[in-house]
Protein backbone atom coordinates (compact mmCIF):
# COMPACT_ATOMS: atom_id res chain seq x y z
CA UNK A 1 0.00 0.00 0.00
CA UNK A 2 1.30 3.03 -1.00
CA UNK A 3 1.80 6.01 1.08
CA UNK A 4 0.09 8.37 -1.16
CA UNK A 5 -2.74 6.17 -0.57
CA UNK A 6 -2.32 6.03 2.43
CA UNK A 7 -2.37 9.53 2.67
CA UNK A 8 -5.69 9.53 0.88
CA UNK A 9 -7.50 7.26 2.97
CA UNK A 10 -7.07 8.93 5.99
CA UNK A 11 -8.21 12.02 4.36
CA UNK A 12 -11.61 10.43 3.70
CA UNK A 13 -11.64 8.11 6.98
CA UNK A 14 -9.86 10.03 9.91
CA UNK A 15 -10.56 6.90 12.31
CA UNK A 16 -6.91 5.70 10.79
CA UNK A 17 -4.87 8.25 12.11
CA UNK A 18 -6.35 7.24 15.86
CA UNK A 19 -4.56 3.50 15.44
CA UNK A 20 -1.12 2.37 16.84
CA UNK A 21 1.07 2.05 14.18
CA UNK A 22 1.10 -1.84 13.99
CA UNK A 23 -2.82 -1.47 13.57
CA UNK A 24 -2.40 0.67 10.66
CA UNK A 25 0.21 -1.86 9.12
CA UNK A 26 -2.04 -4.73 9.67
CA UNK A 27 -4.60 -2.77 8.19
CA UNK A 28 -3.21 -2.05 4.83
CA UNK A 29 -1.93 -5.12 4.47
CA UNK A 30 -5.00 -6.79 4.53
CA UNK A 31 -6.97 -4.92 2.66
CA UNK A 32 -7.01 -4.28 -1.13
CA UNK A 33 -8.40 -1.37 -3.73
CA UNK A 34 -10.66 -1.88 -5.76
CA UNK A 35 -11.70 0.16 -8.85
CA UNK A 36 -15.48 -0.46 -10.56
CA UNK A 37 -16.89 1.09 -13.44
CA UNK A 38 -20.31 2.81 -13.15
CA UNK A 39 -23.24 0.54 -13.02
CA UNK A 40 -21.57 -2.40 -11.77
CA UNK A 41 -23.50 -4.90 -9.69
CA UNK A 42 -21.68 -4.84 -6.05
CA UNK A 43 -24.38 -7.34 -4.09
CA UNK A 44 -27.21 -9.09 -4.72
CA UNK A 45 -30.39 -9.71 -2.47
CA UNK A 46 -29.75 -13.05 -0.59
CA UNK A 47 -25.64 -13.27 -1.23
CA UNK A 48 -22.94 -13.35 1.54
CA UNK A 49 -21.25 -9.75 1.75
CA UNK A 50 -17.27 -10.76 0.19
CA UNK A 51 -16.37 -7.38 1.93
CA UNK A 52 -17.01 -4.08 3.48
CA UNK A 53 -16.16 -1.28 1.40
CA UNK A 54 -14.98 2.03 2.18
CA UNK A 55 -15.29 4.29 -0.03
CA UNK A 56 -12.50 6.90 -1.50
CA UNK A 57 -14.08 7.97 -4.68
CA UNK A 58 -17.85 7.68 -6.31
CA UNK A 59 -20.96 6.53 -5.30
CA UNK A 60 -22.32 3.68 -4.38
CA UNK A 61 -26.67 3.21 -4.16
CA UNK A 62 -28.05 0.41 -1.79
CA UNK A 63 -32.06 0.01 -3.04
CA UNK A 64 -34.79 -2.70 -2.41
CA UNK A 65 -36.50 -4.35 -5.34
CA UNK A 66 -39.77 -5.71 -5.18
CA UNK A 67 -41.43 -8.54 -7.14
CA UNK A 68 -42.92 -6.53 -9.89
CA UNK A 69 -39.78 -4.72 -10.65
CA UNK A 70 -40.17 -1.36 -8.79
CA UNK A 71 -37.15 -0.28 -6.71
CA UNK A 72 -36.55 2.34 -3.68
CA UNK A 73 -33.65 3.67 -3.32
CA UNK A 74 -32.46 2.83 0.73
CA UNK A 75 -29.62 5.52 0.47
CA UNK A 76 -26.12 6.36 -1.07
CA UNK A 77 -22.59 5.84 -0.21
CA UNK A 78 -20.50 8.66 -0.92
CA UNK A 79 -16.63 9.04 -0.74
CA UNK A 80 -15.83 8.62 3.13
CA UNK A 81 -18.04 6.23 3.40
CA UNK A 82 -19.00 2.67 3.56
CA UNK A 83 -22.34 0.27 4.05
CA UNK A 84 -24.15 -0.22 7.01
CA UNK A 85 -26.21 -3.22 5.52
CA UNK A 86 -23.15 -4.74 4.68
CA UNK A 87 -21.51 -4.17 8.20
CA UNK A 88 -24.50 -5.70 10.01
CA UNK A 89 -24.75 -8.61 7.67
CA UNK A 90 -20.68 -9.21 8.20
CA UNK A 91 -21.18 -8.90 11.69
CA UNK A 92 -24.30 -11.04 12.12
CA UNK A 93 -22.77 -13.62 9.28
CA UNK A 94 -26.42 -13.17 7.66
CA UNK A 95 -27.39 -12.72 3.98
CA UNK A 96 -27.63 -9.32 2.15
CA UNK A 97 -31.43 -7.97 2.30
CA UNK A 98 -30.99 -5.46 -0.56
CA UNK A 99 -29.27 -4.92 -3.96
CA UNK A 100 -26.21 -3.00 -4.25
CA UNK A 101 -24.94 -1.21 -7.20
CA UNK A 102 -21.92 1.58 -8.60
CA UNK A 103 -23.94 4.67 -9.49
CA UNK A 104 -20.12 6.14 -10.64
CA UNK A 105 -16.98 4.48 -11.21
CA UNK A 106 -15.77 3.73 -7.86
CA UNK A 107 -12.76 3.50 -5.86
CA UNK A 108 -12.66 1.47 -2.40
CA UNK A 109 -10.85 0.10 0.54
CA UNK A 110 -11.73 -3.75 0.58
CA UNK A 111 -11.70 -5.06 4.27
CA UNK A 112 -12.20 -8.72 4.53
CA UNK A 113 -15.60 -10.03 6.74
CA UNK A 114 -13.15 -12.14 9.32
CA UNK A 115 -10.79 -8.75 9.61
CA UNK A 116 -14.33 -6.64 10.06
CA UNK A 117 -15.21 -8.59 13.13
CA UNK A 118 -11.96 -9.38 14.71
CA UNK A 119 -10.76 -5.82 14.13
CA UNK A 120 -14.09 -4.85 15.89
CA UNK A 121 -13.38 -6.45 19.15
CA UNK A 122 -9.59 -5.27 18.93
CA UNK A 123 -9.10 -2.16 17.92
CA UNK A 124 -11.34 0.82 19.84
CA UNK A 125 -11.27 3.03 16.95
CA UNK A 126 -12.60 0.44 14.86
CA UNK A 127 -15.38 -0.20 16.96
CA UNK A 128 -16.52 3.03 17.16
CA UNK A 129 -16.23 3.46 13.10
CA UNK A 130 -18.74 0.58 12.96
CA UNK A 131 -21.14 1.46 15.15
CA UNK A 132 -21.07 5.29 14.36
CA UNK A 133 -21.73 3.65 10.30
CA UNK A 134 -24.59 2.06 12.23
CA UNK A 135 -26.65 4.41 14.40
CA UNK A 136 -26.10 7.30 11.35
CA UNK A 137 -27.34 5.27 8.19
CA UNK A 138 -29.97 3.40 10.12
CA UNK A 139 -31.44 6.58 10.89
CA UNK A 140 -31.08 7.37 7.13
CA UNK A 141 -33.31 3.90 6.01
CA UNK A 142 -36.06 4.86 8.34
CA UNK A 143 -36.28 8.45 7.10
CA UNK A 144 -36.83 6.88 3.68
CA UNK A 145 -39.36 4.11 4.70
CA UNK A 146 -40.94 7.20 6.86
CA UNK A 147 -41.19 9.38 3.07
CA UNK A 148 -42.37 6.54 1.27
CA UNK A 149 -45.26 5.39 3.77
CA UNK A 150 -46.29 9.25 4.45
CA UNK A 151 -45.25 11.93 1.65
CA UNK A 152 -46.82 12.20 -1.56
CA UNK A 153 -44.77 11.56 -4.52
CA UNK A 154 -44.87 15.32 -5.84
CA UNK A 155 -43.54 16.22 -2.50
CA UNK A 156 -40.73 13.69 -3.02
CA UNK A 157 -39.65 14.80 -6.21
CA UNK A 158 -39.82 18.59 -5.14
CA UNK A 159 -37.72 17.93 -2.57
CA UNK A 160 -35.03 16.26 -5.06
CA UNK A 161 -34.82 18.98 -6.73
CA UNK A 162 -34.73 21.56 -3.70
CA UNK A 163 -31.50 19.38 -2.83
CA UNK A 164 -30.28 20.28 -6.61
CA UNK A 165 -30.91 23.84 -5.99
CA UNK A 166 -29.27 23.70 -2.88
CA UNK A 167 -25.99 21.93 -4.18
CA UNK A 168 -25.96 25.32 -6.11
CA UNK A 169 -27.39 22.81 -9.50
CA UNK A 170 -30.37 23.59 -12.14
CA UNK A 171 -30.03 20.08 -13.48
CA UNK A 172 -31.35 16.66 -12.03
CA UNK A 173 -28.90 14.57 -14.74
CA UNK A 174 -31.84 11.46 -14.51
CA UNK A 175 -33.77 9.09 -16.28
CA UNK A 176 -37.76 8.81 -15.00
CA UNK A 177 -37.08 5.77 -13.89
CA UNK A 178 -33.60 6.31 -12.02
CA UNK A 179 -35.81 9.64 -10.28
CA UNK A 180 -38.77 7.19 -9.76
CA UNK A 181 -36.51 4.48 -7.81
CA UNK A 182 -35.59 7.54 -5.01
CA UNK A 183 -38.79 8.51 -4.45
CA UNK A 184 -40.10 4.86 -4.44
CA UNK A 185 -42.62 5.29 -7.15
CA UNK A 186 -43.33 3.85 -10.84
CA UNK A 187 -41.39 5.52 -13.60
CA UNK A 188 -45.29 6.09 -14.68
CA UNK A 189 -46.24 8.08 -11.98
CA UNK A 190 -43.50 10.14 -12.26
CA UNK A 191 -43.74 10.43 -15.87
CA UNK A 192 -46.98 11.63 -15.08
CA UNK A 193 -46.21 14.31 -12.53
CA UNK A 194 -43.03 15.92 -14.48
CA UNK A 195 -45.25 16.49 -17.46
CA UNK A 196 -47.42 18.05 -14.87
CA UNK A 197 -44.35 20.09 -13.28
CA UNK A 198 -43.70 21.26 -16.76
CA UNK A 199 -46.95 22.11 -17.76
CA UNK A 200 -46.88 24.81 -15.04
CA UNK A 201 -43.51 25.95 -16.06
CA UNK A 202 -41.31 24.60 -12.77
CA UNK A 203 -39.27 22.48 -15.35
CA UNK A 204 -38.02 21.46 -18.56
CA UNK A 205 -37.92 17.86 -18.83
CA UNK A 206 -35.54 16.25 -21.67
CA UNK A 207 -33.89 12.86 -21.83
CA UNK A 208 -31.74 11.83 -19.21
CA UNK A 209 -32.61 15.20 -17.31
CA UNK A 210 -34.88 17.39 -15.67
CA UNK A 211 -33.73 21.67 -16.03
CA UNK A 212 -35.22 23.55 -12.74
CA UNK A 213 -36.72 26.56 -14.67
CA UNK A 214 -38.91 28.28 -11.67
CA UNK A 215 -36.31 27.51 -8.53
CA UNK A 216 -38.57 29.86 -6.20
CA UNK A 217 -41.15 28.00 -6.80
CA UNK A 218 -40.16 24.63 -5.77
CA UNK A 219 -38.54 26.19 -2.75
CA UNK A 220 -41.56 27.69 -1.83
CA UNK A 221 -43.87 24.64 -2.58
CA UNK A 222 -41.14 22.68 -0.12
CA UNK A 223 -40.82 24.88 2.85
CA UNK A 224 -44.57 25.40 2.84
CA UNK A 225 -45.11 21.38 3.42
CA UNK A 226 -42.73 21.40 5.93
Amino acid sequence: MTADLRRRFAARFPFIEQVSAPFADAFFAQTRLAELPARTPICDEGQQCAHLALVLEGVGRVYKLSPNGREVTLYRIYPGQSCVLTASCIMSRQAFPAMAVSETPVTALLVPPAHVRNWFCAEPAWRDFVFGLLSHRLGDIISVVEEVAFKRIDLRLAEQMMSALDRGERRLAKTHAELAADVGSSREVVSRILRDFSERGLIRSRRGEIEIVDAEAIRQWVEKAE
